[in-house]
Order: structure tokens, then sequence, then C-alpha cells
């Protein structure tokens, strides 16, 4: 993987700048009865490096993590190998593409942009647990590399958390990073136009998933305590 890649800001656009105010805006509005509370404080916590007014300027956003969760942007051109994610995750480091979808798909992408990414995934890594929660995980993923099936469960456990994953605050509340860059998927699980599942992480480890598809079910949690604390087992279940 090539880890010389940056972030060029003098690249953007007046156009990329209206996408990322109208995504931005229209999301954060939809949020604001629909996401967890521990994804809308983190959001407003950056709100200093992270708002509708600017394209995120990755040196910025790494400045906020330096004085909080110590997390930092790792540039990559689109999706890369698990190995290397879990290599990134294990070092602190979130990666994030640097382009933007046009204004034709706001709503549809077959491969994640940079709203996803930044709006979606980085927020909630400036919560202490949540923060915990994905460090561990990288760390477990970079020991179990050279397995294949252990590399596979832990894809079930990431996608039905840190991307689908939805929590029980009074009512069903989502904070995984696909649900939360999503206006429509949003909408979809506040409607309840779908299943939800208790929080087991036996069950998760072995439980398929598709990407080319709207979700059919989401595993809910009821503290973000759950997913620290899943973990030891995870490990255990997998052989680490």
């Amino acid at each position: 993987m090539n880890t010389l890649l940056k972030q060029e800001m003098s690249n953007y656009t007046s156009t990329d700048l209206e996408v990322w105010e109208i995504l931005f805006n229209r999301q954060i509005g939809n949020l604001q009865s629909k996401g967890s509370v521990h994804y809308l404080d983190a959001l407003n916590k950056m709100s200093d490096v992270l708002n509708a007014s600017e394209v995120p300027d990755f040196s910025k956003l790494n400045d906020f993590f330096s004085q909080n969760t110590g997390w930092e942007i790792a540039v990559v051109p689109g999706l890369i190998p698990v190995e290397d994610f879990f290599d990134l995750l294990a070092n602190k480091k979130f990666c994030s593409s640097t382009w933007l979808r046009t204004k034709e798909n706001l709503d549809y992408l077959e491969e994640p942009d940079m709203f996803h990414d930044i709006f979606g995934h980085i927020p909630l890594l400036g919560n202490p647990i949540f923060s915990a929660f994905a460090h561990e995980f990288g760390k477990i993923g970079k020991s179990m590399k050279h397995n294949e099936l252990a590399l596979v469960q832990l894809q079930r456990l990431y996608w039905f958390t840190i991307e689908f994953g939805v929590i029980r605050e009074c009512d069903i509340k989502s904070y995984g990073a696909g649900i939360m860059s999503s206006f429509g998927e949003t909408n979809r699980i506040a409607n309840k136009e779908c299943e939800f599942l208790p929080f087991d992480i036996e069950m998760i480890l072995n439980k398929e998933f598709w990407t080319d598809r709207l979700q059919e079910e989401y595993v809910v949690i009821e503290s973000l305590d759950d997913l620290f604390n899943c973990l030891p087992k995870a490990a255990k279940l997998i052989g680490v």
C-alpha cells in the first residue's frame, strides 16, 4: 500500500464544496432524532474542523485527534486489502478516500467516498469507548492477518457494528457509518422497515452479509460498552 498519498486541498472545486454542504446539511438535520447521541455529541465537538461550510481538511482533523483520542487519517485510493486495513487500525490510523461524489449521485455509490469515510466514520473515533474498541479490534485483526477464516469473521463484526450498527437509546438509534452517511438508510431504520436482532457475538461472527443491497437485519447494542466488552470473547472464538 502506498503510504505517501495525501490530500490536496487545492484540487477541490466550488462544486465539491456545494456537494459537501448539501450532503452535510441534509444528513445532520435528518440525524437529530434518528442518530445516536454518542455520534451527535462527537460530531458537535468536532464542529470547528468538521462542518458544512468547508470540505474537510485532513490536517485539521488530525490536529483535533492529536489532542483527543490520538487517531490519524490515512489517505487511500479506494478500497484496500483487509490486511492493510487492520494494520492501519492497529496503529490508530483510519483510512479515507479524498474524492467526493457528484450531484448526480448523491444517494448511491458503488464505492465509499469522502462523505462516507469522514462524515460517517470519523466522529465516533473521538468517543473514548468507541475509539478503544476500534483500536483493539484493529490489533486483533492484525494478529490474525494470515488466518483467512478469522479475517472473514472479523469483517462480519465490523459490518454489523462499525459499518451498520444500531443502538438502543429509548428507541432504536443509528451509529454505524454506512447508516450515518446515508439519508435513505437512516430513514429506513427509523421507520423500522427492517428486522432488529439482539447483540450476540457468536451469532455475528457466523452471520453472512451482502454489500450490494440494503440491509435486512441490524444488530442492536444496548451501550457502546457492549462493543469493547465483546472483544475478548470474539478473540477467543476466532482463536487469538
